[in-house]
């Protein structure tokens, strides 16, 4: 079974990305998690259970875990595919989160229809701010800030800005993806689910919002995205967590 080091690489590991799924819009996860002690035999269950789709790294903000890295996933794919009971076993382990892990998704740049899509991807999350930190289970973070600078600097971004504070809502100094960074942590499926469908749900959502939708019917508010999203059977796991969460920021 070989020692933690043999299965949990450096942080700075980053093999050459395997796509899952139809695109252009892929999902990354990298998902941080806390674990009892340095075992072994937790690592080599992710690996059975994953099967090449994801690899463990070591992270900075975890004292005794890893991190648990997908390659590009569809949502349709992930939702289908992604071992969903893996998480379960890690709790039922005694793994667990706390405040200081987090879960992030990378989102491919090339499923972006040009600047103005991007733009109004990211100035409806930062528009939404405590909706989206309250889905996120995470509020006033300092691992990703909604800060108004960030805001106020989407047309800066639109037009090339990569020279971002790396720790806000919407990391954007990767070259090939923007990075969420305000979700919690969770082996919760349901909530790893809800993630990952709002990262799809809101680019597609931001893809198709026209002038008229944002006038006429108040396009850029949480309300009219969610009614968008009860259209779609896709986002079931998105709908439910909105019904269910009970805290607010």
């Amino acid at each position: 079974m070989g020692s933690w080091e043999d299965h949990v690489y450096s942080s700075d590991y980053k093999p050459y990305p395997r796509f899952h799924g139809s695109g252009p819009l892929f999902l990354g996860m990298e998902l941080e998690i806390n674990t009892p002690d340095r075992d072994t035999q937790l690592c080599q269950l992710c690996e059975d259970r994953l099967g090449g789709l994801a690899y463990l790294k070591e992270d900075g903000s975890i004292t005794v875990g890893f991190e648990l890295v997908t390659h590009p996933m569809s949502l349709a794919w992930a939702q289908d595919n992604f071992p969903w009971t893996l998480l379960d076993e890690l709790a039922a382990r005694g793994c667990h989160t706390t405040d200081d892990v987090g879960l992030h998704i990378h989102v491919s740049r090339e499923a972006f229809d040009g600047r103005s899509h991007v733009f109004r991807w990211m100035k409806f999350i930062y528009r939404n701010a405590a909706e989206v930190q309250q889905l996120a289970r995470r509020c006033d973070s300092s691992w990703a800030q909604f800060s108004p600078d960030e805001r106020a600097g989407i047309k800066d971004i639109c037009k090339g800005d990569h020279n971002r504070p790396r720790y806000s809502a919407i990391n954007v100094q990767n070259d090939d993806t923007f990075e969420l960074r305000m979700f919690a942590s969770s082996i919760k499926p349901q909530e790893v689910q809800a993630a990952l469908a709002f990262a799809d749900a809101s680019v597609r959502y931001a893809h198709q919002l026209t002038l008229r939708a944002i006038v006429r019917n108040d396009g850029w508010s949480w309300d009219a995205f969610l009614a968008w999203a009860a259209e779609r059977p896709e986002y079931d796991a998105l709908l439910r967590e909105c019904e269910v969460l009970a805290c607010a920021c």
